[in-house]
């Protein structure tokens, strides 16, 4: 078993305090309180943009196979899903330029930036924020809200492009050979700060 297979059995017990989560479970419904997720789309606009920092800081060190990939999802998230961020941020109401970070993100984002010191460490500590959404958004497209805001936002992480991209990170933390308990370690506080996003401020 490889350790990106390791590390689905290990987060899919963590993933399913995820969809128990009442601001997913909003979301699942089509009835998430607006301010709920326009609290969250604030949030999240600011922990993307730490991610495509994490994600450049990775392709500083990767091997030269694997440059491409990381430019790639940087670009795919710095563009693609900020872009999604804007334009829901204008349907709810979000001021994306005035958001500053509550604590979960701040904390989120700290151990993704630390963890990126180190090619390996770096993926194992981001897997869980593309393998949790792309599970999520796989899951929840199997009975879609009809809100259709709320829809656009599962539509995108159930996308077969954003599975694509999760499988491009797990073939590069596959090759990478982490070693095993550092790995299954960052992946479970990964996981743990996935869960407490959801607590949005």
């Amino acid at each position: 078993m490889s350790i990106s297979e390791e590390l689905h059995a290990i987060g899919r017990p963590l993933l399913d305090a995820q969809l128990a989560h009442p601001t997913v479970r909003g979301i699942a419904r089509g009835d998430l309180p607006e301010p709920v997720f326009r609290s969250w789309l604030e949030q999240d606009y600011l922990y993307l943009l730490d991610y495509v920092r994490v994600f450049s800081r990775l392709a500083w060190q990767a091997p030269d196979g694997h440059l491409g990939d990381l430019v790639d999802l940087a670009h795919s998230t710095f563009h693609d899903e900020l872009n999604l961020h804007r334009s829901l941020s204008a349907e709810f109401g979000a001021d994306l330029e005035g958001a500053r970070k509550g604590p979960a993100c701040a904390a989120y984002t700290a151990f993704l930036l630390e963890a990126a010191a180190d090619y390996a460490d770096g993926l194992a500590a981001l897997y869980p924020c593309m393998w949790g959404y792309s599970t999520l958004g796989r899951i929840l497209a199997e009975d879609p809200p009809a809100e259709p805001r709320y829809r656009a936002w599962v539509d995108t992480y159930a996308h077969p492009d954003f599975a694509a991209l999760t499988r491009r990170i797990a073939v590069m933390l596959d090759e990478a050979d982490p070693d095993p308990a550092r790995a299954k370690k960052l992946f479970t506080e990964g996981m743990a700060h996935e869960l407490a996003f959801w607590d949005v401020p």
